[in-house]
């Protein structure tokens, strides 16, 4: 409800605060409206939120992500989007939403107006608390599914990846996207803390990278630690930091998700 979302903010000491709270309530409203609309029947919740709300990851993701876990899947995201409306304006948010269903992603924004003036965060009543969702109509083969239950503010479940394959997508995103993004690295000194053997979905990278063009050698058992090693040494480390930091449960964590501490980590066998 938005008393709620309200409630958690005003308990949060800073603005930045407040907006993350704020956007992951809305986050797991938004998920727990397609879980009882069947949304989870056809796709697999994957990305930053989800490692956020399945392991814990210490930060904060703007975006709701999901796969179509089969390509003859119809994309049921006009009728979700229009579920999502009802329900949200039942419980008095006031949504706007926008979206682009032609597109091999599929994406959509939802703008929650008078949120962060009512959270004493803005003086504009009009200005947004923005989340968007995305979904791959075309995922790369490789993947392996699994159901997880989760209880963050809701109960939850739905279908996701297991690690190694949520770990392949964030390899590819390291490896395959056209600029650093400092989530993905930040999210790359995770994994590789919290799973000290951890191994990627070798069939899932290798077929992501070949969807985006990946002109070099592909990743294999005995080499992607040297390739991602690569990509890390190469990033603008200063532009990292500064994309990740507000989204931080605990700014420090920068002290300690070096580009040499990272390296450290990929070089460990």
């Amino acid at each position: 409800m938005k008393e709620y979302a309200l409630e958690l903010a005003a308990a949060r000491d800073t603005s930045l605060q407040k907006v993350n709270s704020m956007r992951e309530y809305l986050q797991a409203y938004i998920l727990r409206i397609m879980q009882d609309r069947g949304m989870f029947r056809s796709l697999a919740f994957i990305g930053g939120t989800a490692l956020r709300f399945l392991h814990d990851l210490p930060r904060f993701s703007e975006d709701l992500d999901f796969s179509l876990l089969q390509p003859s899947m119809p994309v049921p995201l006009v009728r979700m989007l229009a579920d999502i409306r009802k329900e949200c304006e039942a419980a008095g948010y006031r949504i706007g939403i926008s979206y682009n269903d032609t597109k091999t992603v599929r994406h959509a924004f939802l703008k929650f107006a008078d949120l962060l003036y009512e959270a004493g965060v803005s003086p504009l009543r009009d200005q947004n608390i923005s989340v968007k969702i995305e979904i791959d109509t075309n995922p790369p083969a490789g993947a392996v599914q699994v159901t997880q239950i989760v209880n963050k503010y809701l109960l939850l479940s739905f279908n996701t990846y297991d690690i190694p394959s949520l770990f392949a997508g964030k390899l590819h995103a390291v490896l395959g996207r056209r600029y650093s993004k400092g989530r993905d690295f930040f999210d790359l000194g995770w994994y590789l803390s919290r799973w000290k053997e951890i191994e990627p979905n070798i069939e899932l990278l290798t077929n992501a990278l070949k969807q985006t063009g990946w002109e070099a050698a592909y990743p294999a058992p005995d080499t992607w630690r040297s390739i991602v090693r690569q990509a890390v040494m190469k990033a603008d480390w200063r532009a990292i930091e500064n994309d990740v930091a507000k989204f931080l449960l605990r700014p420090g964590d920068l002290q300690i998700m070096t580009r040499e501490n990272i390296i450290a980590m990929l070089e460990r066998t």
